[in-house]
């Protein structure tokens, strides 16, 4: 059994090594055609006459910067999309902290001082020391001697 998983797992990572170099090997052949394309734009580029050259130069420089421009036009959609669904989030939570703060402003004084008691009393209760002894610096030889007798 551990002999048989073994050569499943070594057969599985066979087949995945051999699916990498498959896509690498696909991968060098792209890469060897488009160098081939740029070795044969290079080569007649070189047989043109200097302003030919010049000028398909500038063709290709204006094909990359045209290409170039449709990515960030591209890029720039994205963001004013995601611009739009922000603003459109920020306004519902202003909605929604304004709405707050009005129904805060609407309750009555009395209400509120109540509320104000109820936090003051929660806050006691949580000041509950237990083991601990609170005394002034000047108690503290009264206090021991106490604590021996």
């Amino acid at each position: 059994p551990f002999l048989r998983l073994l050569e499943a797992q070594l057969q599985d990572q066979r087949r995945e090594h051999e699916e990498e170099v498959e896509a690498l090997k696909n991968q060098v052949d792209a890469m060897k055609e488009e160098m081939e394309k740029q070795q044969q734009a290079f080569l007649q580029t070189l047989q043109l006459s200097p302003e030919a050259q010049v000028e398909f130069g500038l063709q290709q420089e204006i094909t990359r910067l045209t290409n170039e421009n449709l990515d960030l036009k591209e890029l720039l959609e994205k963001l004013e999309k995601n611009e739009k669904k922000l603003k459109k989030q920020l306004k519902i939570y202003m909605k929604k902290v304004q709405d707050f703060e009005a129904s805060q402003a609407v309750v009555p004084a009395e209400r509120r001082w109540h509320e104000r008691n109820m936090q003051v009393a929660v806050q006691r209760k949580e000041k509950d020391f237990q083991g601990m002894l609170e005394y002034y610096k000047e108690d503290e030889p009264l206090l021991i001697r106490n604590l021996i007798t």
